[in-house]
């Protein structure tokens, strides 16, 4: 059974909602931005010429240098990238931004790291790998990583190569200090001394912010005027992709880089790759909304970081071969589908070994402070996945390990508001110097690795931290809404009118609330509860995914929005989070 939820509503600032009703949105729309604290419609604004200025990125002058510098001498640059889709796209952008930009197709080139052999980063195995590939770079460029790799980083300069790092993740931490890499220049917003407005920036968004300052630095040397520049508004489909997929905070920037994204799937002028997932999952690209890139597409191209390699997400997404595309997507499909069937088998061991621990009379029936499971069988790949469900579950920070090839445990975390994760891995390196192996990551998400017979004393110490940070309000899921829903929007356009609205991580999407009957209830595909109900004196729709928990026969439904369409005809039904 599932942490039951406090719900709270949203309470909107009054002076805001009526400075955005008298901007021209609707009362609605209005009501639920001023709710999430937008207090002007300027702030809404999704032209790229309100987008934060590069100049305010430290470093990333000395970037655009360096890489003019080695476009002029045409040296050969190697974009060295992430397994995940935060990387994957941001690999792409700097491949597809540089050539753009004059790099030729001979003086560029990238390399992944395989999860399970090669770990996170730019090790010193990557860049012999870098090397390796014959092509021979001057310069590696690490996207959505790198900002950690102080060994990597110290390999290439002994080798003679420069370093430039592209990151957005949190530098490392030794005895208190943050250090960061010799490497030749460094982007990061997260790094110390950057005042960048939006620390929010995903992989992809840094390396595209990298190519507005490198065409700018090429303009400064006459390589082309305003007018013949080359476009690089073309590249933000992609960087609202990686964007998305990453759960990044959707601050004001991020929404606009978002929204351009959004703009030119619907209006078809997505690359091939991108167009092509759309078509292999199954949705409309000409209403491409955030769910999409976050539910749809993200996990095809992340499935081949899990699973197989993402080479393959890579390829996809740099290909202007509509059938090319189109062959590689579905391939990322069949992946994705492998990836259930294996987090679905993964997932029914992890609940069974929660089921046990809750049985333990010490715990009184409440889960620990925080989670952390161990199976040897699990797949490296799938366990930040399995991690994210059991938080979801007992609303409590959640670590899942598998054994890796070299025998070490690697573990993925997933953390609720008020435990940042990676600051918690920090403090038990500090506890317990010999435990962790290596660890980096987010606060809301990270990863460690562990010595084969570590992980006991890493669950024990994991919720010794949780114990002395959270209190009994933190450990209460909060599930925050937008309160009751007037009937006059149950209505296909109302819904569209929703969706159409960039939604995500920290700008969460409309979640309604409201006093509901239930005239009946019944278990659809042996997981899903449909329901029938009445609200506001109506007669509704409902279904309630992932649950088949008998219903109570009436109480407080969160619920979002959806349209429901069968045969030519489209219905609004209401879609369960919660009920008390």
């Amino acid at each position: 059974m599932s942490a039951q939820p406090n719900l709270v509503q949203r309470t909107p600032a009054p002076r805001a909602a009526w400075t955005l009703e008298q901007a021209g949105l609707s009362p609605l729309l209005a009501q639920l931005f001023a709710s999430r604290g937008v207090k002007s419609a300027d702030e809404l604004d999704a032209g790229l010429a309100k987008l934060l200025p590069p100049s305010g990125l430290k470093g990333i002058a000395e970037a655009a240098r360096l890489l003019a510098d080695c476009i002029e001498a045409r040296q050969h640059i190697c974009i060295v990238a992430d397994y995940d889709c935060d990387g994957a796209t941001a690999c792409t952008v700097a491949l597809r931004g540089l050539a753009l930009l004059g790099a030729g197709p001979a003086s560029l080139s990238y390399v992944v790291p395989d999860r399970a052999i090669h770990g996170y980063g730019l090790t010193p195995a990557i860049v012999d790998l870098a090397l390796a590939q014959g092509s021979q770079p001057q310069l590696l460029m690490t996207v959505d990583n790198g900002i950690a790799s102080i060994a990597g980083i110290a390999h290439a300069n002994a080798l003679g190569l420069q370093v430039l790092v592209t990151d957005h993740h949190l530098p490392a931490v030794f005895d208190g200090v943050t250090q960061l890499p010799a490497a030749a220049a460094i982007v990061n917003p997260s790094q110390p001394g950057c005042s960048f407005e939006s620390k929010n920036l995903a992989g992809v968004g840094v390396a595209f912010y990298v190519l507005l300052a490198l065409r700018s630095e090429l303009r400064a040397r006459g390589r082309f005027d305003t007018q013949s520049q080359p476009k690089l508004d073309g590249l933000l489909d992609l960087v609202a992709l990686g964007t998305v997929a990453d759960v990044v905070k959707l601050d004001a920037n991020n929404r606009r880089l978002v929204a351009q994204g959004l703009k030119r799937m619907r209006a078809g002028r997505a690359h091939a790759g991108v167009a092509a997932l759309f078509s292999a999952a199954g949705r409309d690209s000409t209403r491409a909304n955030a769910f999409d890139l976050g539910f749809a597409l993200g996990p095809r191209i992340n499935a081949a970081g899990r699973l197989s390699d993402m080479t393959l997400g890579i390829e996809c997404l740099l290909t202007d071969d509509p059938g090319r595309a189109l062959e590689l997507a579905k391939q990322l499909d069949a992946i994705n589908r492998e990836r259930r069937v294996i987090e679905a088998d993964m997932r029914e061991q992890a609940e069974f070994k929660l089921d046990a621990l809750l049985q333990d009379p010490r715990l009184m029936g409440e889960p620990p402070p925080a989670l952390a499971i161990f199976e040897a069988e699990f797949h490296e790949g799938v366990v930040g996945i399995i991690a994210s469900r059991l938080k979801d579950r007992i609303h409590r920070p959640s670590f899942v390990f598998a054994r890796g090839a070299d025998g070490q445990l690697k573990g993925s975390g997933r953390s609720i508001a008020g435990f940042h994760l990676r600051d918690a891995l920090d403090l038990i390196s500090k506890r317990h110097p010999a435990l962790l192996k290596k660890f980096g990551g987010h606060a809301m998400a990270a990863g460690c690795t562990l010595a084969d017979d570590g992980f006991d004393c890493f669950d024990a110490a994991l919720r010794q931290v949780a114990a002395e940070w959270l209190d009994a309000a933190a450990l209460t899921r909060t599930l925050r809404t937008d309160g009751p829903l007037a009937s006059e929007h149950f209505n296909p356009a109302s819904v569209r009118a929703l969706e159409e609205q960039v939604w995500g991580q920290a700008f969460e999407a409309p979640l309604f609330c409201d006093h509901v009957e239930i005239i009946s209830q019944r278990i659809v595909g042996e997981k899903h509860m449909k329901l029938r109900l009445r609200q506001a004196g109506l007669l509704r729709d409902a279904i309630w995914f992932g649950h088949i928990e008998p219903v109570p026969a009436q109480g407080q439904m969160a619920y979002r929005l959806s349209v429901d369409e069968y045969q030519g005809q489209e219905r609004v039904q209401m879609v369960v989070e919660a009920m008390v």
